[in-house]
């Protein structure tokens, strides 16, 4: 055993090496994939009907292929999920993953052809073992001690049984190599139980007689699990539980709001963090060392990546960058060509570089899910360091909340915020105008039009009950896996959906 670990050490140290010369040089692999790629759309239907045979340069690819969303490309998945060969990609294409969408959009089925699951989505989930490994040589992580990803579940699609639909994360799960099911903890069976009330009480019976140095999961999730583990147990912390436990990795989400929760149950300043940024499109990032706030892209595992100016987005002929040309602090909606046949596809992310040298990017939000009915362009990494520090300053902590607009009253509009405490602030008042004040330093826009209350009034939050956010995810059927809360939206969909909810609740 121990020499096996040596030599997968050894593996993950290159590969390390090699992501941190991509990142500093990325335009060569870059090229790479492109040109690969373009060789295997040409052997499709979808990608001849745009490409046809001939080669072609990258000029000439974005004057043939149009930017691409899911209804465009939802015909040719429709045909894939009946088992149809050489749509969007060469050869069939068994898995889909379920987009997690949120609390009214349908959901979306996204392709994840072998070679993306293994070349992406698998080889993303080794990258990021290998910066961790790189960036912390003396972890324990493939020693006896086991680890486990709160992932989704699986079901068959009921018009072509062959074809297997769920989130991203079960996919992963239930194609996980061999070696890497004698480091999971539970069982892959448990793992992908659809009854997530029951899978969490079932996981945490199982678990806590291992030796768990590490998980992985979306945040709100995690912790229903974490607080049913030391409910089982009658612990304290979880290090009481598992003492020699030592990463968190985390995704799907903005961690900000959770921080102060995590660290309720891990108290201790040597617990370590990861983000992590796998979507069901692909595993697109990965934090490599703690002291970093920037996510290093994963520009080797089969994704061809372009940047589109958010300001551009509703321009009809929109200014798009390849990313050795992107600059440093500007919002850009990600645009991407996979391993699974999406070309100059918008996943609906928005991401701004914090670096380009090396090339370090944050997650910002996505392009359906801000505020900008006033011209204040709030993006949701705004909403989540206001709140987070607001929490801070007046030692309270937030399970979930939403945020939409309130049209004009007397020539001024405003925000509206439902937030659900774990613990409240005493005076709501103070805690708004606090974060209201918070929000306008992150946000010049919001800022500008606060001043003097000129377009724009103090921000208003209603509270709700414990758990009402969870529920009402569980009452649309959105409870689990990848599901999570829609942060800001420029309509009040949101928030009166919610209320209508808790209304009924009360009646």
């Amino acid at each position: 055993m121990k020499f096996l670990n040596r030599l997968v050490k050894i593996a993950l140290k290159r590969r390390a090496e090699q992501i941190l010369s991509f990142r500093e040089n990325p335009k060569n692999i870059q090229d790479k994939w492109f040109y690969y790629l373009i060789q295997s759309y040409k052997n499709t239907a979808f990608g001849s009907s745009l490409l046809g045979k001939k080669d072609i340069s990258y000029k000439d690819f974005t004057n043939l292929v149009p930017i691409q969303d899911y209804e465009n490309v939802k015909p040719w998945i429709s045909q894939m999920m009946l088992g149809k060969s050489d749509v969007l990609w060469p050869g069939k294409t068994q898995w889909f993953s379920k987009s997690s969408g949120t609390t009214n959009d349908k959901s979306k089925f996204i392709p994840v052809s072998s070679e993306n699951l293994k070349k992406c989505h698998l080889q993303g989930s080794h990258d990021t073992l290998a910066m961790w490994y790189f960036s912390n040589p003396q972890t324990q992580l493939l020693s006896s001690a086991k680890g486990l990803i709160m992932g989704g579940s699986l079901t068959d699609f009921e018009d072509h049984r062959e074809t297997k639909i769920g989130d991203i994360s079960a996919i992963m799960l239930k194609n996980m190599p061999f070696y890497g099911k004698y480091f999971h903890c539970p069982d892959i069976d448990t793992a992908l139980m659809s009854d997530w009330e029951s899978k969490i009480e079932l996981i945490a019976q199982k678990i806590i007689r291992e030796n768990i140095t590490n998980m992985g999961g979306v945040p709100t999730w995690t912790l229903v699990l974490l607080k049913k583990i030391l409910e089982i147990t009658g612990k304290k912390n979880i290090f009481e539980v598992f003492p020699d436990f030592e990463l968190y990795m985390h995704g799907g989400v903005s961690f900000t709001p959770y921080k102060n929760q995590f660290y309720q149950f891990f108290p201790s300043e040597k617990m370590q963090y990861r983000e992590i940024y796998n979507a069901s499109e692909g595993y697109f990032a990965s934090q490599f060392y703690s002291h970093e706030t920037g996510l290093t892209p994963l520009l080797d595992n089969g994704i061809f990546y372009e940047f589109i100016p958010v300001s551009e987005l509703e321009s009809k002929n929109p200014l798009v960058f390849r990313i050795e040309e992107t600059e440093a602090d500007v919002n850009y909606a990600i645009l991407i060509s996979t391993n699974s046949g999406l070309m100059r596809y918008m996943p609906g992310d928005t991401v701004k570089f914090i670096s380009t040298k090396p090339y370090l990017l944050q997650i910002t939000g996505r392009t359906k899910h801000y505020i900008n009915v006033f011209g204040e362009e709030v993006m949701v990494d705004n909403s989540d360091k206001a709140l987070a520090s607001t929490c801070k300053k007046f030692g309270v902590t937030v399970n979930e909340y939403t945020v939409g607009p309130i049209y004009l009253e007397e020539g001024k509009g405003g925000h509206e915020w439902r937030i659900e405490f774990d613990s409240a602030p005493e005076n709501l008042f103070e805690f708004a105008q606090y974060l209201d004040n918070e929000l306008r330093k992150i946000n010049s826009d919001y800022d500008a039009k606060r001043y003097k209350d000129i377009a724009l009034k103090n921000l208003k939050i209603k509270t709700v009950p414990k758990g009402s956010f969870h529920n009402w995810l569980k009452s649309k059927g959105k409870y689990g896996g990848q599901n999570k809360v829609p942060r800001l939206s420029n309509s009040r969909t949101y928030i009166e959906n919610l209320d209508l909810y808790l209304k009924e609740l009360e009646s």
